[in-house]
């Protein structure tokens, strides 16, 4: 308030009164106390490093708090061990023991509230880390940080293998009790990446399985395709090869996958509506071979329930759903199969050829135990 007072002292804020010496002299000592000639302060002028990259990421799925992938756990307050590698940037940290703990599951919950921050792919500890272990076992390399943070969360959490070992020695249409739906999770699309080398979904025996999906130069990982911060599609990468940039309608076959003879439309669409047949079959072997109706929900978890009197809706018991518990083990292969191809909105591109043998497999089971004429569809694997 004094230097507000003081005559003669609007000379530091840009006017040219200066009534004596003295009181110019005082202004000059005091310039860095009062307002800058250039005028108010003005945040929207000021640059931010990596302002760009910040601003995307906020805007991204990743900086969400508010979404299911980060507020699932809130009103308990904390989050799984298990559950927190993926749903926390501190249990990441953890796992990959860049806190300063053993590298594993954390051992103990961890608090909500956290999302994938900038030190969960930024950790100069990250170029430490050389593989990364898929489901199936496979400890697959890897050679940049953006790799290790991609894959260790977009593989899913179970593998054709868990489905193996839940199956062996059942026989193949008889009802188990002690089955029980096999869920692949809900971001997969490292394991569909790599395809049949990861082993993310089932192997019908006898088959072979396309490998990893190298595309082509200059894809050659996820942010080939994907900017980093937004997670968004950079479609003029797309360009490079192909005709159209929007991803779903590229076709990268010159046959037709699912027996329209459509060779117009995208990739995507044969996977879809290959897809959609085997779930079609799904609900008909529930009720026909298994002997108890299906009802698939894809908002909650297990997703298929029983419908025991074939209404169309879900059975309750105690007021909650009763998840589906006529499992057969070739109901279960064809069911995971078709889970972990149509969780992956990005299969048609992060691997068509192993999605597209998945499914045609899986129908091709599915149809032999209905005595459907398989081959009247003109599918093509």
């Amino acid at each position: 308030m004094l230097v507000a007072a003081l005559p003669g002292l609007s000379r530091a804020q840009g006017t040219t009164d200066s009534s004596s010496p003295e009181i110019d002299a005082i202004a000059k000592d005091l310039e860095l106390f009062v307002m800058p000639q250039s005028g108010p302060f003005q945040p929207d002028q000021i640059k931010i490093e990596n302002q760009v990259a910040i601003g995307n990421w906020a805007r991204s799925g990743h900086s969400d708090a508010s979404s299911e992938a980060f507020a699932h756990w809130n009103e308990a307050g904390e989050i799984p061990p298990a559950c927190s590698v993926c749903h926390s940037g501190a249990g990441f940290r953890a796992f990959h023991g860049l806190d300063g703990s053993a590298p594993g599951v954390p051992t103990a919950p961890v608090a909500t509230g956290g999302v994938v921050d900038c030190a969960t792919c930024h950790n100069p500890g990250l170029a430490q880390i050389r593989e990364i272990r898929f489901p199936s076992g496979v400890m697959h390399p890897v050679a940049s940080t953006a790799e290790t943070s991609c894959m260790t969360c977009h593989q899913g959490r179970a593998s054709g293998a868990q489905i193996n070992k839940a199956v062996a020695s059942l026989v193949a249409d008889q009802p188990d009790a002690q089955l029980s739906f096999i869920n692949p999770h809900y971001a997969v699309a490292a394991a569909t990446w790599l395809g049949g080398y990861a082993g993310g979904g089932y192997h019908y025996p006898g088959r072979s399985y396309s490998g990893r999906f190298f595309h082509a130069r200059p894809v050659t990982t996820c942010v080939s395709c994907h900017e980093p911060h937004s997670l968004k599609v950079a479609e003029q990468t797309c360009l490079t090869c192909h005709e159209n940039g929007t991803p779903e309608n590229i076709r990268l076959s010159r046959q037709s996958y699912d027996g329209s003879g459509n060779l117009e439309k995208g990739i995507k669409a044969d996977i879809a509506a290959n897809a959609e047949r085997l779930l079609g079959l799904i609900i008909d072997y529930a009720s026909t071979v298994a002997a108890t109706p299906m009802v698939f929900d894809g908002r909650k978890h297990p997703y298929f329930f029983a419908d025991a009197n074939g209404d169309g809706r879900v059975d309750e018991a105690d007021g909650k759903s009763v998840a589906y518990n006529a499992w057969t083990p070739r109901l279960l292969q064809a069911a995971y199969n078709w889970k972990f191809v149509t969780t992956d909105a990005g299969a048609f591109a992060h691997n068509p050829h192993y999605a597209l043998e998945l499914l045609y497999d899986s129908t091709e089971d599915l149809a032999g135990a209905l005595g459907k004429d398989f081959g009247s569809w003109n599918l093509a694997r």
